[in-house]
């Protein structure tokens, strides 16, 4: 049975079974003709060829995540995700500038703590004003050099 003869049939004549239009794209022959017809059982279409075997529809990748978040849900998504990104990058920039404050302040006690004993040493060898008259000296040049 061809196309032509099942084109010609009622559809009363065959329940369930549709004629294809012909496309070139489906099991087309060279001479134009398709031979192929349509069955709708249990709606799960499926192409027949005049032999008897069944064409499944072609078939499209499986994306089960495609196109279901909207580009406004990606959006705002971004958006919070980048402000979160921006209050923990603040909250580590702080928490950096406290460490780095009692870094500093270790450093300055130990190096008061080193000049004491400088001067303590100095104090055993030398006089106690012309250890004064070194370090009002050296706090000079300490505040002209900064």
């Amino acid at each position: 049975m061809s196309n032509s003869d099942l084109a010609a049939l009622a559809p009363a004549d065959l329940p369930g079974v549709v004629p294809v239009k012909q496309s070139p794209t489906i099991g087309s022959r060279i001479n134009g003709t398709v031979p192929f017809s349509v069955r709708d059982n249990d709606q799960n279409p499926c192409l027949i060829s005049s032999t008897g075997k069944q064409w499944h529809a072609p078939k499209t990748a499986f994306r089960p995540t495609a196109k279901l978040t909207s580009y406004e849900k990606r959006a705002a998504q971004r958006q919070a995700l980048s402000a979160t990104k921006a209050k923990e990058k603040e909250m580590k920039d702080e928490k950096e500038v406290e460490r780095q404050r009692r870094i500093q302040a270790i450093k300055d006690k130990r190096a008061t703590k080193e000049e004491k004993a400088r001067y303590e040493k100095m104090a055993e060898k030398m006089h106690k004003k012309r250890v004064e008259r070194v370090k009002r000296r050296e706090k000079r040049n300490k505040m002209l050099k900064s």
